[in-house]
């Protein structure tokens, strides 16, 4: 699952949208990213890491890393 598909699962699991996201990125974070910037960036995949967690934050997740079994 790309990017884009994990953080729009996760939106509408919030019942949030990019527009909202955009919004409470902007008051949280300082980060002035308009909704139609945010998805072009999903959609091309030239989104940064800090970008995804600061997202991630406002919707109150934090991004793990877990090794796999082998």
């Amino acid at each position: 699952m790309s990017i884009y598909e994990e953080l729009k699962s996760t939106l509408a699991y919030e019942a949030t949208t990019m527009t909202k996201v955009a919004k409470l990125l902007k008051e949280n974070k300082n980060r002035n990213l308009s909704m139609n910037n945010l998805s072009r960036k999903l959609r091309t995949k030239t989104i940064k890491y800090e970008e995804v967690r600061d997202i991630l934050d406002v919707l109150g997740y934090d991004i793990k890393f877990v090794k796999r079994n082998k």
